[in-house]
This record gives C-alpha cells, sequence and structure tokens, in this order.
C-alpha cells in the first residue's frame, strides 16, 4: 500500500529536478516524513545516505560534516548523483551554518549531490534557515494524516478518525484504550515537547508550558482570552509568555491559536485566539473518556467534530497562502473563515438539530459577502464529505 503518496510524489518531482534547492520536509512527530522520504528514493532508484539526529543530546557539526562526505561518495560513483538525507536536522549545533558550507562547496566543485532534510519546519526557520539558506531551500509541509489516509491504511469509520485522530502509530493500540492513551500522552506528546521543544528553545517554564497545552486540549474548539488563560493555570506568567509557548506548541504541530478575522490586521493580532488541537487525539487522551462515553456526550462529540473539521482546514493551509480564522460578533458566530486574497469562505459547524438558527453565517455575509457560505454537519455537508475533501473544494 502507497504511503502518504501525494507528498511522496512530490519530493520524486523534486529530486528528478537539476540540482536547484535544499528540500526540507517539515511536520509534526509520527507524521511520515521519514517513510515517505524513503519511500521516494527507493521509488527513484537513486544510491543515497540517511542519517539521523534524534537523539537526547545535540549532534555536532562534525556529526553533519561526516554524514556529508559519506554521501559524496555516491555522488562520484557510476551515477550522475546521490541523495542525503539527515532526519531531525534541527538537533545539530550550528546545522544551518555547516548545512550552508557544504551545499556551496559542492555547487562550486559541481558536486551532484542532492540534500533531503527532515524536522519541524517552523522551529527550523525560528532557528536560522531563512538567514543562512536564503535561496537555497524549499519546504514540503507533512501534516498530521487525514481522514482519507486513515481509513485506507487502517479502515477507520468516520467516528473512529474524530476519536482517535490522525496518529498512525496509534492504531494498532485502539483496542486497549489505557495503552492507546499513554502511547499518545507518553510517546508523541510528552516526547514532542521535550525533545523538540525544550531541547531547541529555551523555556523559562516548562511546567507553564505543559498546563497550556492541556488548556488547548480541554477547551479545544473555544475561545480564550490570554487573561482568561492565566486565571485557569497554576503556574505564574504573562500573556506575552503564553502567547509565545502557545506559537512553539503551534510549530511542534500540538495546538494552535487561530485569530478572528477582520480586515485589520492589528486587530487579528489582539483578538483571543480560538483554542484548535491540531490532532483529536490529543483531546480524546487528555480527557480520559473512552469512546463510548465519548460518543454518548453530545457536548463533547461536538466539539470533537468541530475540531476535526478546523484541524483539517488548519493542516490543509499549510504551506499557502491561504489563511484560517474564526469570527464572531456577540452572540454572533461563525466557527471558521478561509481568506485567500479577497475571497473569503465562511464555515459553520452544527452537529446538533436540524433548524437552529444561523444567525452567524448571515450576519458574517452581510458585513463581508464572502463567496461561500457552507454548513458542515446538521443540514449541509455531511462532516465524512467534508473531511475527504481537500481544501481546496471549500476555498473560494
Amino acid at each position: 500500500m502507497a504511503f502518504r503518496r501525494e507528498a511522496s510524489l512530490l519530493l520524486e518531482r523534486r529530486l528528478q529536478e537539476p540540482r536547484r534547492f535544499i528540500h526540507i520536509l517539515g511536520g509534526p512527530r509520527q507524521s511520515g516524513k521519514t517513510t515517505l522520504a524513503l519511500q521516494a528514493l527507493e521509488a527513484l532508484g537513486i544510491p543515497s545516505h540517511y542519517a539521523t539526529a534524534d537523539e537526547p543530546t545535540l549532534k555536532s557539526s562534525a556529526w553533519m560534516r561526516a554524514q556529508w562526505e559519506t554521501a559524496r561518495e555516491l555522488a562520484r560513483g557510476p551515477r550522475v548523483a546521490g541523495v542525503l538525507v539527515i532526519d531531525e536536522v534541527q538537533k545539530i549545533s550550528g546545522w544551518s551554518e555547516t548545512v550552508k558550507l557544504l551545499w556551496d562547496e559542492d555547487t562550486r566543485l559541481r558536486v551532484p549531490l542532492l540534500v533531503v532534510l527532515l524536522g519541524s519546519s517552523p522551529l527550523l526557520i525560528q532557528s536560522g534557515l531563512s538567514e543562512s539558506l536564503a535561496g537555497r531551500f524549499e519546504v514540503i509541509q507533512v501534516t498530521h494524516w487525514s481522514y482519507t489516509e486513515m481509513r485506507s491504511a487502517f479502515g477507520w469509520t468516520l467516528d473512529q478518525y474524530v476519536y482517535y485522530g490522525g496518529y498512525p502509530g496509534s492504531a494498532s493500540l485502539i483496542a486497549e484504550p489505557e495503552r492507546w492513551s499513554r502511547y499518545v500522552l507518553d510517546s508523541l506528546v510528552e516526547t514532542t515537547i521535550s525533545r523538540d521543544i525544550l531541547l531547541m528553545e529555551r523555556v523559562g517554564k516548562p511546567a507553564l508550558l505543559r498546563q497550556l497545552l492541556e488548556l488547548g486540549c480541554i477547551h479545544s474548539g473555544q475561545i480564550l482570552s490570554f487573561n482568561k488563560m492565566l486565571g485557569q493555570l497554576h503556574d505564574a506568567g504573562n500573556t506575552t509568555t503564553l502567547s509565545h509557548y502557545l506559537e512553539l506548541l503551534s510549530a511542534a504541530g500540538l495546538i494552535i491559536g487561530v485569530q478572528k478575522y477582520s480586515q485589520r490586521t492589528v486587530s487579528r493580532r489582539a483578538s483571543s485566539p480560538k483554542l484548535l488541537a491540531l490532532n483529536t487525539a490529543l483531546m480524546t487522551a487528555t480527557s480520559g473518556m473512552r469512546f463510548e462515553e465519548a460518543r454518548s456526550t453530545p457536548d463533547f462529540w461536538g466539539r470533537l467534530c468541530e475540531t476535526s473539521a478546523g484541524a483539517h482546514l488548519a493542516n490543509g493551509v499549510k504551506g499557502s497562502r491561504t489563511g484560517l480564522f474564526y469570527w464572531r460578533e456577540g452572540n454572533d458566530e461563525v466557527d471558521f473563515v478561509l481568506e485567500e486574497g479577497r475571497k473569503l469562505s465562511a464555515i459553520v459547524i452544527r452537529t446538533g438539530r436540524q433548524g437552529e438558527p444561523l444567525t452567524g453565517l448571515e450576519a458574517f455575509a452581510a458585513a463581508f459577502r464572502p463567496a461561500k457560505n457552507l454548513i458542515v454537519g446538521t443540514g449541509g455537508i455531511s462532516l465524512e464529505d467534508f473531511l475527504s475533501s481537500p481544501i481546496d473544494r471549500w476555498r473560494a
């Protein structure tokens, strides 16, 4: 069975082009970066060298040079090119400067070595990617597994995806609820925090970062001001610290803060964020609710459905020029707004009874004249159809 075939084909096409860029695959843990890179190389039949820096301590530039030299030998062979794949590259001390030096050496000497770097792209950029390697790289975004991918790989139903989310490594554990939740929380969430965030960024209050993640999972799909967040957290902090920590959690592919839609950029940045888990497994593993209990709890299940839809949109707009927002004025609310240029799509998620008023959609339409007004769920597009389609279908 093909694994994340679309992303793999994209990388295959990039590696068949003349040597132009360093290819960067960025995305959260267990999104399949390593496997799809190796799958693409196998399909192309190019000699390659794979090395990973995913260890508790940072690797040195000397280690990077040694891996590069090994790959250079492949490029000097009878084949026209070789490929170097470095996994978790952001964990190599001074990696961007070293990559720049070695890449420029190869360019000058015309060594036909292709380079693929794997890691969390937002954290990579924060660590100097855009400065040291400007003009030398391109990013291929790899996101959490979609409903169609989990259905194809594991035969999951819509309800299973809404509850268990898009972590493929957890699929074999769903018959053992306690084991499944511990895997998500310990092997994925805690590893992401300790080895992807705390190792790479200076975080003065690690306990506060973890509390913010838990708060985001508990309140996913809800609008919460930073001051209200502070009131629910045990570790003292300030709104600037919380905003920074939310950015780190977003970069690691855990939760994001969706901004309120406004035609003024300053108003967007000053708005209270709508917290959104990027994988519903984060919500359910944190909640302690088993599948049957969650399915029979309307409020919680409704938030899971909304989060599934929101995460589908958030993952779908990564790497594109499309912006994702929410909108609220008084009691009128639109769950999600897609903006591309001057074109807007307004999306409302409904899991309750048919016939409920759509005052938020009507108010937003009157104020901003979106090209599309969409209802997902009761009385509109089915959630399964929505999650089964690329977001291009829903953009204006």
